[in-house]
C-alpha cells in the first residue's frame, strides 16, 4: 500500500473530521423523523420513500466510496467509513427492503472506484477531498430539511 502523500493527507482529514459530527447529527435528526406521526410522513414521503432518501443514498455511495480512496491512500482509518455507514443503517435501515437500498449504495460507491483506482494517485487524493466535502454537504442540507 502506497505512503500517503504529504500534503494531501492533510486536506481531507481536516475535513473529514469536520464532517463527523455533523454525519451524527444527521443520523440522529433522521431517527427522530422517523417518530413524526404516519399521516404527517405519508404527506412528506411517495411510495414508502421519505423526502430526503436521494440524498440519503447519495451520501451512503460516498461513504463507500471513500471507505475505499482511503484505504487505497493509506490513511489508516481501518473500518471508521464501514462503521459510520453501519451507525447510518442502524438510524434509517427501519425495514429490510431500505437497509438492502443503502447497502447497494455503499457497495456502489466502492467498486466504482475500485474499478477506476488501484494505486493512490493525486486524482484519487482529490475524489476524497471532493466527496468529503459533498458528504458535509449533503449532511448539513439534511439537517436543514428535517423539522
Amino acid at each position: 500500500m502506497p505512503e500517503p502523500q504529504p500534503g494531501l493527507e492533510c486536506a481531507p482529514m481536516k475535513i473529514a473530521l469536520r464532517a463527523l459530527p455533523r454525519l451524527c447529527t444527521v443520523m440522529l435528526l433522521l431517527v427522530g423523523a422517523a417518530a413524526i406521526p404516519a399521516t404527517a410522513q405519508g404527506a412528506l414521503s411517495t411510495q414508502g420513500g421519505k423526502p430526503y432518501d436521494e440524498r440519503l443514498m447519495r451520501l451512503s455511495e460516498i461513504l463507500g466510496a471513500v471507505h475505499y480512496l482511503r484505504e487505497l491512500c493509506g490513511a489508516n482509518d481501518g473500518q471508521l467509513w464501514r462503521d459510520r455507514m453501519r451507525e447510518l443503517m442502524d438510524a434509517e435501515g427501519s425495514s429490510a427492503l431500505r437497509r438492502a437500498k443503502l447497502t447497494r449504495s455503499f457497495n456502489n460507491g466502492y467498486r466504482s472506484y475500485s474499478r477506476t483506482y488501484n494505486s493512490c494517485t493525486p486524482s484519487a487524493q482529490t475524489a476524497i477531498t471532493r466527496f468529503l466535502v459533498e458528504g458535509a454537504d449533503l449532511a448539513d442540507a439534511m439537517v436543514k430539511s428535517v423539522p
